[in-house]
């Protein structure tokens, strides 16, 4: 269950991010309004573990509020955040699915209904790393539950990749291939209640 900890609060490999970046550092209502205009997504994504393993895998984002991150083998995980709640399966486990509240992980300021990074205190850092712009990020009202690192490339705007730094110290990271846009994603790929299926396995 490590990979389904640490994945969950996380909505890896250093791939090389596009060299058409804009060589400039994103506004921050910028990174806003294109998280808000996006609502639904699918793409492969590299995980990064805080003990150094790599997963891989299909995720699928449905804003607000859902994601669903299905792990290739010979990984078992599949997690799935939707209503308010994130579920983590394994299904080589004998033990009941495990879940708790969206709202104590760092993805969900990015699958907020409304993202607003100037929002007082919530980004604590925000830099140009000659190819990214990064953005450091965290509730303001429960800076506890940890933060999350996002990679923005530039014309047109693009999340590459997200670091959580999750309440307990532990690391994950997640690249994202290309993302497939819009489209229709079934609620019911984010029901908590059931694993449900893709069709694509």
């Amino acid at each position: 269950m490590r990979i389904l900890s640490t994945a969950v609060l996380s909505l890896g490999l250093a791939l090389a991010l596009p060299l058409a970046a804009a060589a400039q550092k994103l506004p921050l209502n910028d990174i806003s309004a294109y998280l808000n205009k996006l609502q639904t997504a699918k793409g492969e994504f590299t995980q990064i573990n805080d003990d150094g393993s790599i997963s891989t895998g299909t995720i699928y984002i449905k804003r607000p509020g859902k994601v669903r991150f299905e792990y290739n083998p010979p990984e078992t995980a599949l997690v799935i955040a939707g209503s308010n709640t994130v579920v983590i399966f394994d299904k080589k486990s004998n033990q009941p699915a495990e879940s708790y509240p969206l709202a104590r992980t760092p993805l969900s300021i990015i699958l907020a209904r409304n993202v607003d990074l100037g929002k007082a205190n919530m980004v604590t850092g925000h830099s140009f790393d000659g190819t990214a712009t990064v953005v450091k990020a965290q509730d303001p009202e429960n800076p506890q539950y940890g933060n999350i690192q996002l990679k923005f490339t530039g014309n047109p705007v693009e999340l590459r990749q997200w670091v959580i730094n999750d309440g307990n110290g532990s690391q994950t990271t997640v690249v994202l291939g290309d993302l497939q846009k819009g489209g229709n994603l079934p609620n019911s790929l984010f029901n908590v209640g059931s694993p449900g299926s893709t069709g694509n396995r």
